[in-house]
């Protein structure tokens, strides 16, 4: 019989990602509900160390995965491994963060299984029949859908910053299983020899919960300057709107849109940007939008909970003095 909601840990570098820590919260919320058991499945080479940070965090069990062809991600081996163990313990769900590494790795999970995804959740419910009923934002985030299921495993994939961190319980204590896998060389299609790493002190975009956006209204690349020393102040990731990148102001990965990246932070500064569709597909979900723009009329205004009408080459080093005041303060 299927037990258990499991949470897939994304690590990086021996880091347990923020999304990960997120689900793990909200994992125990909907297991203690439901009454069934939180484990957490971590895949990697010496991770063995990350078990307490799991533990903490409110799983019941954590299921150990190593592997020296799991020590950095690669598609092929991470299905397979994914695979061999969620068909051993079978669990009623298996929860991924929306990350890059969830939205490679879970459809191409969900076809070995033969399951259904509900990818890019904003949020998950009980139902009695259905189990689990998750949230999808749809038609660019203009309206959402539920779905559910009643294949087994549920899986799916969940928006970073969607849910709060629960403060971690040190005392906690989770049995821990070590699972062997093995990774047929078919799958194999790339072997990753090394990892280079671009090193930056600000946050993930997709995970950030500050983010100060560029667009259009930036006048070229040399003016992102004043963006990120508001942003080096506040503790935000820079992100752009597509006519920045496609103008090649920023490079691609800073791209917030429909064809860039979704972000759900608590603040998402909007600096020089329209409002047109596509970015306000992959920000909309922010808690609180700030949009500073000279046109009274742009979209963004439509969508901000505050609104500065202005010129940004005006305003934000205003911001960024002031924060300073109260950073310091």
């Amino acid at each position: 019989m299927p037990k258990g909601i499991w949470i897939f840990v994304e690590q990086r570098d021996g880091q347990i990602r923020k999304s990960s820590f997120e689900l793990l919260s909200e994992g125990r919320k909907l297991a203690d509900q439901i009454g069934e058991p939180l484990v957490g499945v971590i895949l990697g080479q010496g991770v063995e160390t990350l078990v307490k940070a799991v533990a903490a965090q409110g799983a019941d069990k954590v299921i150990l995965v190593e592997n020296e062809q799991l020590k950095n991600y690669s598609t092929g081996a991470y299905t397979s491994a994914l695979n061999q163990v969620i068909r051993k313990g079978e669990p009623q769900a298996f929860l991924m963060g929306n990350s890059a590494t969830g939205r490679d790795l879970a459809p191409r999970l969900a076809q070995r299984l033969g399951v259904g995804l509900a990818s890019d959740c904003t949020g998950i419910e009980h139902d009695p029949e259905k189990f689990l009923v998750f949230k999808r934002p749809i038609y660019a985030g203009k309206a959402f859908a539920y779905t559910g299921s009643t294949a087994r495993p549920v899986l799916a994939t969940i928006r970073p910053n969607t849910f709060a961190i629960a403060a971690a319980d040190e005392s906690r204590q989770a049995e821990v299983e070590k699972e062997t896998v093995s990774v047929d060389p078919a799958d194999l299609r790339a072997i990753i020899k090394e990892v280079a790493l671009a090193t930056s002190k600000r946050p993930e975009l997709v995970e950030a919960d500050i983010i100060v956006s560029g667009g259009r209204g930036m006048k070229g690349p040399e003016n992102f300057t004043i963006l990120e020393q508001l942003a080096d102040v506040i503790g935000a990731a820079v992100g752009a709107s597509r006519a920045a990148v496609d103008s090649g102001w920023r490079e691609q990965k800073f791209q917030v849109g429909q064809t860039g990246k979704t972000v759900s932070p608590t603040l998402y500064i909007a600096c020089g940007i329209s409002g047109a569709i596509q970015h306000l597909a992959g920000m909309g979900s922010s808690k609180f939008i700030v949009a500073i723009n000279k046109d009274p009329e742009a979209n963004i205004f439509n969508v901000a909970s505050y609104g500065i009408v202005g010129d940004l080459f005006e305003v934000v080093p205003l911001l960024t003095e002031e924060f300073k005041k109260l950073v310091s303060a």
